[in-house]
């Protein structure tokens, strides 16, 4: 059995009103759940301060590494160059806007290891606008439908075993990168576990997803992941495992 260690990645951009919060929760959900972790924080170019604060909070603690980036490359981005620099067993993303309540993070720590990845799904979804909610209800049932996972949620920071997620082509970067993520580990039929996790409302700053080249740049995504998944490599991904039901393990 591999030691129970995990690499989380932040990615931030202009959230210098909730970049500290999120690190501070990150700390309190690691601390007695991992033999080992680290925490790398990137800077996506912000025009605010939070750069020099992920650099204070690097310099406060060595399992924290601070890395800025010289234009905005975007969350995908930020995300696939963390996972080439992880040196633990499993891999978390989340994002630097510290919308995902300490709650929600140990309720998704306190599951690694017991499966390939942990799937985390919103259930107060009342916290967000309708416009959003309808546009995320949508973008699951297309998926869905697309790809046969049967998941709640496609979004969110899952929690995915290092090995697999260096094995698995990560050529997305922008909004879909998770979604593209889970999707072929999934049908590779590794195992996989949903979980509810809360959210709360941001402290400062606005959520950068749905601008409209990132809608344009998701939805490109997609078709090209339904062109390898169900048509170009369908024999590598037919393999599915149904998810294991979290509400019977306890915390």
């Amino acid at each position: 059995m591999v030691d129970k260690t995990i690499t989380v990645i932040v990615a931030s951009l202009n959230e210098e009103a909730n970049i500290a919060a999120v690190i501070n929760n990150v700390l309190m959900a690691v601390n007695g759940k991992f033999d080992d972790y680290e925490i790398i924080l990137f800077d996506d170019c912000s025009s605010d301060r939070t750069g020099e604060i992920i650099d204070n909070l690097a310099a406060c603690n060595s399992k924290i590494k601070a890395i800025h980036n010289s234009r905005n490359m975007g969350f995908g981005y930020n995300f696939n160059k963390g996972v080439k620099l992880a040196r633990m067993n499993y891999i978390s993303i989340l994002p630097g806007d510290n919308e995902i309540e300490l709650k929600g993070i140990e309720e998704m720590f306190s599951r690694v290891g017991l499966v390939d990845i942990i799937v985390p799904y919103v259930v107060n979804k009342n916290v967000r606008t309708i416009s959003r909610r309808l546009i995320s209800k949508t973008y699951v049932l297309i998926m869905n439908m697309l790809f046969k996972c049967g998941l709640r949620y496609y979004t969110g920071p899952a929690i995915v075993r290092a090995d697999i997620l260096k094995k698995i082509p990560l050529k997305t970067n922008d909004f879909a990168f998770m979604s593209a993520i889970l999707v072929r580990a999934i049908r590779r039929g590794h195992s996989f576990m949903e979980v509810p996790i809360s959210i709360c409302c941001r402290l400062g700053g606005k959520s950068k997803a749905f601008k409209i080249k990132n809608v344009i740049s998701v939805f490109s995504t997609i078709m090209k992941l339904f062109w390898e998944i169900e048509i170009s490599q369908g024999n590598e991904y037919n393999k599915f495992k149904k998810s294991i039901n979290s509400s019977k393990i306890l915390i």
